[in-house]
């Protein structure tokens, strides 16, 4: 790994939230986002911004509650009711251990200070950096950010209208100002969840912006 952080670049009460740039996320992978593999370098750039950055992986166990293998007659991307509400059934992905749970190759980012997994409760998925789908259950971002007095939250990774949709808008109700940057998402877009991620992101007062501004 290569990359330094550039000292001129953010402030220190900036964050940047690097999401989900895993393997199984990636072309070829098995919960594919189209052009995934784009944002890796634009990540990487960024990244050089910011002395502090944090990264989030995905982390299953192979018996997760989300995944329509462990439902049977089910389908992936199926919708089916838990106690927690509507949930989505994936394909297996990024299980405990796996190369497909592993970061993509090409990210280089060794001034990352945390990596938040979530996923790892068997009864209850999450695409939320800062609560799981009960939104409930911390993971402990929030609390860990604001002891660094962390006040912005800037967003990049995968996929834009669900870990990273959710991440930002979790980070706006625990009072963070949120940005995310759009062209170093890419989306899966099910059923319309694109216009829907960005429509609630929109209310919540989540800034959206082009990573040539944050480079600039």
């Amino acid at each position: 790994m290569k990359a330094e952080a550039n000292s001129g670049g953010r402030q220190a009460d900036d964050v940047l939230l690097v999401v989900d740039l895993q393997n199984d996320f990636m072309p070829g992978g098995a919960l594919a986002v189209a052009r995934g593999d784009e944002v890796v370098p634009l990540a990487n750039q960024l990244a050089r911004r910011f002395s502090h950055v944090v990264l989030t992986q995905d982390w299953h166990p192979r018996s997760h509650i989300s995944f329509a293998a462990n439902h049977p007659g089910r389908q992936p991307f199926e919708f089916i009711t838990l106690p927690y509400g509507e949930q989505v059934l994936w394909p297996v992905h990024c299980v405990q251990e796996t190369p497909g749970a592993a970061f993509h190759a090409g990210l280089d980012i060794p001034h990352a200070r945390a990596i938040i997994r979530k996923g790892h409760h068997e009864h209850v998925d999450s695409y939320s950096a800062f609560v799981e789908a009960d939104h409930t259950t911390s993971t402990g971002l929030a609390g860990y950010l604001r002891d660094a007095g962390v006040k912005r939250v800037w967003c990049c990774g995968l996929a834009t209208d669900f870990c990273v949709a959710w991440s930002s808008l979790d980070a706006r109700a625990a009072g963070f100002d949120v940005f995310v940057i759009e062209d170093a998402t890419r989306a899966i877009d099910l059923e319309g969840s694109l216009d829907a991620a960005w429509r609630d992101m929109n209310a919540a007062g989540v800034r959206r912006l082009r990573a040539a501004q944050v480079l600039a």
